[in-house]
């Protein structure tokens, strides 16, 4: 099982929708109503913010999204 799966596990059921919705608009490349930013520093990274939940992704070359990282916001974050 991997970390974005382990980290689903773990959330309430409403959460989970959430973020499921999220990872959903992404993979159809539907951006709107999301507030996503670059991340300084490293190319092709990204971050969705969802209170205090944020989805860390990478565009591949063959313009995939991989999801990174999904957790709640602290200082480890990004």
């Amino acid at each position: 099982m991997n970390q974005v799966h382990k980290f689903l596990k773990k959330l309430d059921t409403k959460r989970r929708i959430v973020i499921i919705d999220i990872l959903e608009k992404l993979q159809r490349k539907d951006f709107s109503n999301l507030d996503i930013k670059k991340l300084k520093g490293v190319s092709n990274l990204f971050r969705v913010r969802k209170g205090e939940i944020r989805i860390i992704y990478t565009i591949a070359e063959d313009s995939m999204i991989k999801i990174l990282k999904i957790d709640f916001r602290t200082d480890t974050t990004y």
